[in-house]
């Protein structure tokens, strides 16, 4: 089942805000909280607060533990922009765009979370099968290695 929250208008440019969450894109919930509580920036502060929304949405809403929970989507679109002027020299005056940004988190508990313990074992059956593959009385061809300018240079003096 998948559980939403959504910050509107906040204050601080989107480009600003993606950067923080495409870290937290794909990890479960307690890994995202501990990232966002280390990362020194306002975004990381926003996005801290829509996640613990997100997850009372699921708790309450939707009956759903929190340590089962993944990040599905951090998405961070564009909100309006303010406006406002400043002076500028002889009389004349610039603009100055204040812009702001909606960001929605989106979890769910059908992401299977993956450890370190669970990745280290699939890659440990991976190369056991791909030795299975190969037949013992045959070794396994290796891409001979290209030779460098420098060593044909060489060569020929």
């Amino acid at each position: 089942m998948e559980v939403r929250s959504i910050y509107k208008y906040a204050q601080i440019s989107p480009f600003k805000v993606r950067e923080v969450t495409r870290e937290i894109q794909g990890l479960p919930v307690s890994a995202a909280l501990d990232v966002l509580a280390f990362t020194p920036k306002k975004a990381a502060f926003l996005i801290n607060k829509t996640l613990k929304s997100a997850i009372a949405n699921a708790e309450n809403n939707a009956n759903l533990k929190a340590d089962g929970l993944v990040v599905k989507e951090a998405v961070v679109g564009e909100g309006p922009t303010f406006k406002r002027m400043i002076a500028r020299a002889r009389g004349s005056g610039s603009q100055i765009l204040k812009r702001t940004s909606h960001i929605r988190i989106v979890l769910s508990d059908e992401i299977e979370i993956e450890t370190r313990e669970t990745r280290k074992a699939k890659r440990e059956q991976e190369e056991k099968e791909s030795k299975k593959e190969t037949k013992p009385g045959e070794a396994a061809k290796k891409p001979r290695a290209k030779a460098r300018k420098s060593d044909k240079t060489k060569a020929k003096k």
